[in-house]
């Protein structure tokens, strides 16, 4: 058997691999210029995969809007021909499907995507989690109830390609109207949040409460962490938090009725918007559902004040027994209103509703314990009734509150 010399071999590969006149700086330049080639490679790989960035994004969110999703998408693709766009539906996990239709549509659609919250709810939140997902430079938002006519679109984006920052389709100046969508009590709760907002933000945007309006997304990125994210009236936010440095144009628009559905905005929104307003007057110190459920416990103590003097005058109880059923009566204004209003996106109903009373009438109880127990003790240092009683009452709406949010109203 013939036997090979094992060094001449390797000598005689490392001679036909490698020129003889490779010289030392060719040698080191190698590895950088293997690397260059690598790297364009993969970013023509990359390139040849690469969508496209949308140059329009409209944000949608949804709550029980299932019958309504394939209309919009329908009306989209007819008035943003020509434009690159997409539809980004945020919705609050919905019972009636809604994400599951819309995520069916974006399966054969590229416009269209789906963000499905789950565990948390709220408009403004959901608007501003849509806008913050896109990589578009321009982002819109819009209702799904088909209400906001999305003829507008276009002209809010071409405004927008022209210098503005902020485009508000605007029920309120001439050529809107306002009044096919709304009933009488939510036109008059809307034009007094309206005139409230212009007030205290200073604002000269005549419809400060539309839900349809278009941003450039840098907007929202430079001021995302001073923006409340509660309740219904993002535009609000938009304008006290980052207004004054915004070239804002207005247009109008003309409300339409809803066909199908419910609205999700009864009067309590006029409400809930209130402490929005008064959240940002406090600087943001206090979050807008504290301040609410602040607001509600106030109530509940004229509500104590009436049927106490009811019972004893009225019905002629013993002051004992007419402090008892006040107090029982107090605490259930108190957990019905908050069930309506300040935690109305986790509400309460069936036996969830009455487990959630018993546990909110121990939680009061032993609120009202530490309200006496740190009012005795800051009396006993310093005798001003008035202050030892504010502390006491500022330590167990803080208690109430926190076990109301915790293990109350809880999300899941």
């Amino acid at each position: 058997m013939m036997q090979i010399d094992s060094r001449s071999r390797i000598s005689d590969i490392r001679n036909t691999s490698e020129p003889d006149n490779l010289d030392t700086a060719t040698l080191q330049a190698a590895p950088d210029a293997g690397f260059d080639t690598l790297r364009r490679s993969s970013e023509q790989g990359a390139e040849a995969f690469r969508q496209p960035v949308a140059e329009l994004t409209i944000v949608v969110p949804t709550y029980a809007e299932r019958d309504n999703i394939a209309e919009l998408v329908r009306r989209l693709t007819t008035v943003l021909a020509g434009i690159d766009w997409e539809v980004v539906f945020v919705d609050d996990d919905s019972p009636d499907g809604t994400s599951a239709l819309a995520k069916s549509i974006a399966s054969a659609d590229p416009h269209v995507r789906c963000i499905r919250r789950v565990g948390r709810r709220g408009l403004s939140g959901a608007c501003i989690e849509g806008i913050l997902s896109s990589s578009s430079p321009i982002v819109a938002v819009m209702d799904a109830d088909l209400q906001h006519d999305e003829t507008l679109l276009p002209p809010m984006l071409k405004a927008i390609q022209t210098g503005a920052d902020l485009v508000v389709a605007s029920r309120y100046i001439a050529g809107g109207s306002a009044a096919q969508g709304f009933s009488g009590i939510r036109r008059w709760g809307s034009g007094l949040a309206t005139g409230m907002a212009r007030i205290l933000t200073g604002t000269q945007v005549s419809d400060p409460m539309s839900g349809f309006f278009m941003i450039r997304r840098e907007a929202i990125e430079d001021h995302a962490e001073a923006l409340a994210g509660e309740g219904y009236k993002v535009l609000l936010d938009i304008l006290w938090t980052a207004g004054k440095s915004l070239k804002i144009v207005e247009l109008s628009y003309r409300f339409r009725e809803r066909r199908r559905g419910e609205s999700k905005l009864d009067a309590l929104v006029t409400i809930d918007y209130l402490g929005l307003l008064f959240s940002k007057l406090l600087g943001g110190v206090l979050p807008v559902r504290f301040l609410m459920f602040g607001a509600v416990g106030a109530s509940g103590i004229a509500v104590h004040l009436l049927v106490l003097g009811y019972a004893l005058s009225t019905l002629h109880l013993s002051f004992e027994w007419s402090q008892f059923t006040a107090v029982i009566v107090a605490m259930t204004w108190n957990f019905v209103i908050n069930n309506r209003l300040t935690y109305r996106d986790a509400r309460l109903s069936g036996w969830r509703f009455v487990r959630g009373l018993v546990m909110f009438y121990l939680a009061c109880s032993i609120g009202s314990v530490g309200n006496v127990g740190v009012a005795s003790w800051i009396y006993s240092f310093h005798e001003a009734a008035w202050l030892a009683a504010l502390a006491g009452a500022i330590i167990g709406a803080v208690f109430n509150y926190a076990v109301s949010s915790a293990l109350i109203w809880k999300r899941k």
